[in-house]
C-alpha cells in the first residue's frame, strides 16, 4: 500500500467525521493511535476542514466586526497550527529514512514529502464541496454543469498529486532524492519579528 492509498481515506474519513455536526467548535476526536502517522494525517485534515468553515463564515459581508477579529484571530493560530502539523509529518519522514544514504547523484524535491501531502489535504476538502455543488437541489442545471467540470479536474488534480507523492517518496526510498526541511519561520507570529508587536514593549 502507498503513503497515499493510506492517506486518503483518512482525509475523506475526518471530512465525513466533521459533517456529522458541521460545527467549528465540535472537539476533535482522533480515532488513531497517539504519535502515529494516522494520527497526525487525520488532526491535519481536521485543522483543515474546520479552517475550511471558518473561511467561510468570514466571507459573510453581514458579520458583526468584533466576532469577525475573533474569527481572524482564529484562522491565525489555525495556520499555524497547521503549519506545525506539516513540519510534524516531515519529521516523521525524516526519522523514516534517516539510514537511507543518497546516491551521488540525487536531486532534493522543490517541496517536502509533508506540504504535498497538505495539499493532498486541501483537495480532499475542495472535491467534497464542489462535490456538494453538484448534488445542490437548489441550484440551476448551468451552476450544477460548471460545478461538475470543476470537479472533473479535481478528481485529475488529486490522481496526478498521488502519483506525484508516492514517486516521490519511492525516491527518497532509494536513494534518488533527499529530504532537506527549512522551518516556516512566520515572523508575523513571531512578538521579537513582528515590528507591530515588538514596537508595544
Amino acid at each position: 500500500m502507498t503513503f497515499t492509498q493510506i492517506a486518503m481515506p483518512i482525509f475523506d474519513k475526518v471530512i465525513i467525521d466533521y459533517h456529522l455536526k458541521d460545527d467549528i467548535d465540535q472537539p476533535l476526536n482522533n480515532p488513531y493511535q497517539k504519535g502515529t502517522i494516522e494520527a497526525y494525517l487525520y488532526t491535519k485534515c481536521w485543522i483543515d476542514t474546520v479552517q475550511w468553515h471558518l473561511e467561510d463564515i468570514i466571507r459573510d459581508p453581514h458579520i458583526e466586526p468584533v466576532y469577525a477579529l475573533q474569527l481572524k484571530r482564529r484562522i491565525d493560530k489555525s495556520n499555524q497550527d497547521r503549519t506545525d502539523l506539516v513540519e510534524m509529518i516531515d519529521s516523521y519522514f525524516l526519522t523514516l529514512y534517516n539510514g537511507i544514504k543518497p546516491l551521488p547523484d540525487a536531486t532534493i524535491n522543490t517541496e517536502s514529502p509533508a506540504w504535498a501531502v497538505d495539499r493532498l489535504s486541501i483537495l480532499a476538502l475542495k472535491i467534497y464541496h464542489m462535490k456538494e455543488q453538484v448534488e445542490r437541489d437548489d441550484a440551476d442545471a448551468a451552476h450544477k454543469a460548471a460545478c461538475q467540470k470543476k470537479l472533473d479536474v479535481l478528481n485529475e488534480q488529486q490522481k496526478d498529486l498521488s502519483t506525484a507523492i508516492d514517486q516521490l517518496i519511492a525516491d527518497i526510498e532509494a536513494g534518488k532524492k533527499y529530504m532537506k526541511v527549512y522551518k516556516q519561520m512566520k515572523m508575523y507570529n513571531d512578538p521579537s519579528t513582528n515590528p507591530i508587536l515588538y514596537g508595544q514593549k
